[in-house]
């Protein structure tokens, strides 16, 4: 029964964890009917590393943006075949993207590693969770119909200056506060100061990599290396089954958005938000 719980975990954080609908909202009401009955250290571990999951999603589908080292076979080989070092070399639009994803990181780890306990002790409860859902689907809602006739000024990634980087990130402090979404606020960031839909969503997931890996890895260092083998099962089944609904999402986002505006997940987060207030209105 648990791993059948993990599976559901896992489709509903690949699923939100892209889309900009807040995985934390949807955590919150999930924990409502699917309680991992494990230790509560285990729970609060599980629902941040089963990201590490999704994270390989992206480094999947992006690998060719996101690998820095290209092999130039004219350059050719050493002894026995073996590649030599002067058959590799960087890709410089692929080293100033890291670069820029650098420096959008800075700011939530600036405010975000050393307060990270006192910022869910204050923020991490449904009451805000349900405000941000809806304030944030109502902004989604606003620009995009601000945004109706202007063409972005930023359509790929050498257009995207650091200091573009850098506003970015400072929006993406707001996801530090639950409910927000990380990748509903750096897209909704992204498109206020001109990125093209595309360019937000893709920028949101490479900077989702630094960041969730390093959220994942201090809540096992937290944790402890140590799992019963019912834990570690249901750790490896969440990740994977996170890892898998995360390609379709991702796919699905990209394939949507090169059609349609953000307007649709506005509402969504909207009616997300209205279903939490009526839910703890009436069953706490």
């Amino acid at each position: 029964m648990e791993i059948i719980k993990a599976i559901i975990l896992g489709i509903i954080e690949g699923i939100t964890e892209w889309l900009p609908i807040s995985s934390t909202g949807h955590m919150i009401l999930a924990d409502e009917f699917i309680r991992l009955n494990m230790r509560d250290e285990f729970k609060e571990m599980f629902i941040v590393v089963i990201q590490l999951g999704a994270i390989l999603a992206v480094v999947l589908l992006y690998w060719s943006k996101l690998f820095p080292i290209a092999f130039n076979k004219k350059l050719g080989t050493g002894k026995n075949n073996v590649p030599s070092w002067k058959s590799f070399e960087l890709k410089k639009d692929t080293v100033s993207l890291w670069l820029k994803v650098l420096v959008a990181i800075i700011p939530a780890a600036i405010v975000g590693i050393p307060f990270e306990d006192k910022i869910d002790a204050v923020f991490y409860n449904y009451k805000v969770v349900t405000a941000t859902l809806i304030i944030y689907g109502i902004l989604f809602i606003i620009l995009e119909n601000r945004n109706k006739k202007k063409k972005p000024l930023v359509k790929n990634f050498q257009q995207l200056t650091y200091k573009t980087a850098l506003i970015i990130g400072v929006f993406q402090v707001l996801s530090l506060i639950p409910g927000t979404s990380r990748s509903g606020s750096t897209i909704l960031g992204a498109i206020l100061i001109g990125c093209s839909r595309e360019i937000a969503a893709e920028f949101s997931f490479f900077l989702s990599i630094p960041v969730m890996f390093g959220a994942s890895l201090i809540k096992i260092m937290k944790f402890g290396f140590v799992f019963s083998s019912q834990e570690l099962i249901i750790l490896i089944t969440g990740m994977f089954v996170a890892f898998i609904v995360s390609i379709l999402a991702i796919k699905f986002l990209i394939g949507y958005i090169k059609r349609n505006d953000f307007k649709a997940f506005g509402y969504y987060r909207i009616a997300l938000g209205l279903v939490l207030i009526a839910y703890f209105a009436l069953f706490r």
